[in-house]
């Protein structure tokens, strides 16, 4: 892989070379003027027999990562398959909220790395990927809670990352809807305040980056199932020689396995096992108001998160369902739950409608953080286990999991999130930086 990586690298463009170009207004009036169809984003290749690096997963994980090989490592010869279209799984079905506020000294800085990324994303990529800085409350309604507020402040303090505890005078200054007062069944007594957090378009971030790595000569086959992983015997353990899929075999030496839901099925086709349950995450959107919701407000005793969007909708998520399944239908038992608490944080929300809702599926590991590096098996890498963190960690996952792969050595930002975590007892407990409770 050294000489391939050496021979790209000597031909590679520039970040962004070629798309300003492409996407200008000048271009834009050319086009509009002359009546031809606008060229597609990203073409439709002929799937190749053999490609250095695979990457299974045509979310934002599994592109980021394709991104970050072709730009940061020159490394352009890769495929990204996708049983469905791009976006179509974890991410399209994410409601894109971006925060840095953990709880453990790993999970800070690496959630943090992540936000760094995708504050310059937009002018990486160039593309308007929507980032919309808001401000993130998470909400206390007990002292326990309050306490791991405290907590959660002191070590984002200590990391470098912008978060303290206001109290309810300070919430409502922030969010004037918010009931405050000592009369609802769960009363806010403060708020963790992290300024950086806010929104984003998670389809723009998709499109952004697959536009991007598809201009750096990456290949992105949509509706292109892998069936299987040939792994050979090798001593230690085994090594990757290709993947099968619905439209034909593909030898590699090198396979990526970012998938969401679908994780351990596919880990499970290299004869790698994972500590994973995947559950049901649902999220819901009203009709678009008015603009008068600019931060986002968590809520863990009540199980609730809410953020508006810039068309004026309202999004609103909750913990995952409490039981292991694959089903992305939403249930009425969520929207009137949902509903309830909501309506206790603001009252004044009772008479809005409802007008769809959705489910993802969410991967869970014992410790609530990822399962991200190699494995037993030579050439088979994992970033799997995001449960409801995924969006977030996009930009840095992705910049991580490239240079595992180019390298072959673990990033020290990812070092605590290696598989073999789980037979060593070292665990990252993440479970109290949830958004909400689980």
């Amino acid at each position: 892989m050294e000489a391939v990586r050496a021979a790209n690298r000597r031909s590679r463009p520039r970040r962004g070379a070629g798309l300003s170009a492409r996407y200008s207004a000048l271009a834009l009036l050319r086009y509009g003027l002359s009546g031809r169809d606008w060229p597609r984003t990203w073409p439709e290749q002929p799937l190749g027999g053999r490609y250095d690096v695979v990457i299974i997963g045509g979310g934002v994980h599994g592109l980021a990562a394709a991104y970050y090989l072709a730009v940061n490592h020159g490394i352009t010869d890769v495929a990204v398959l996708d049983k469905g279209y791009i976006g179509g799984g974890g991410s399209g079905r994410s409601t894109a909220i971006l925060r840095s506020n953990y709880l453990t000294p790993e999970g800070v800085r690496f959630y943090n790395r992540s936000m760094q990324l995708y504050r310059t994303l937009a002018a990486d990529l160039d593309y308007n990927v929507m980032f919309s800085r808001r401000g993130h409350l998470t909400l206390a309604h007990n002292d326990s809670s309050l306490r791991t507020m405290r907590w959660r402040a002191e070590v984002n303090q200590l990391e470098g990352v912008n978060s303290e505890v206001i109290g309810p005078d300070e919430i409502k200054k922030l969010v004037p809807f918010l009931d405050t007062s000592a009369h609802p069944r769960y009363p806010i007594l403060g708020a963790l305040y992290h300024p950086p957090g806010g929104i984003i378009r998670h389809d723009a971030v998709v499109w952004g980056y697959a536009r991007a790595a598809a201009a750096r000569g990456v290949h992105i086959h949509q509706d292109t199932e892998v069936t299987g992983i040939d792994v050979a015997a090798h001593p230690g353990g085994g090594r990757v020689r290709g993947v099968r899929t619905t439209r034909g075999d593909i030898a590699t030496p090198v396979v990526l396995n970012a998938t969401a839901g679908w994780s351990t099925l596919v880990a499970a086709m290299a004869g790698v096992r994972l500590p994973i349950q995947t559950f049901p995450l649902q999220a819901a959107v009203t009709e678009p108001v008015r603009p008068f919701l600019h931060a986002v407000v968590v809520s863990g005793s009540l199980h609730v998160y809410v953020s508006q969007t810039d068309r004026g909708e309202l999004v609103f998520g909750a913990s995952v369902d409490p039981f292991a399944a694959y089903s992305t239908r939403g249930t009425l038992e969520f929207a009137e739950g949902l509903a309830t608490h909501v309506i206790e944080l603001m009252p004044g929300l009772s008479k809005m409608r409802l007008l769809r809702q959705w489910s993802g599926l969410c991967d869970m590991t014992p410790d609530f953080s990822p399962v991200m590096g190699g494995t037993e098996v030579e050439g088979f890498y994992v970033d799997v286990g995001w449960g409801t963190y995924g969006f977030k960690a996009g930009p840095v996952s992705g910049e991580a999991m490239a240079q595992c792969i180019a390298t072959g050595r673990t990033p020290e930002i990812i070092e605590a999130f290696g598989l073999s975590r789980f037979g060593a007892g070292v665990l990252v407990g993440e479970k109290g930086a949830a958004s909400v409770g689980h």
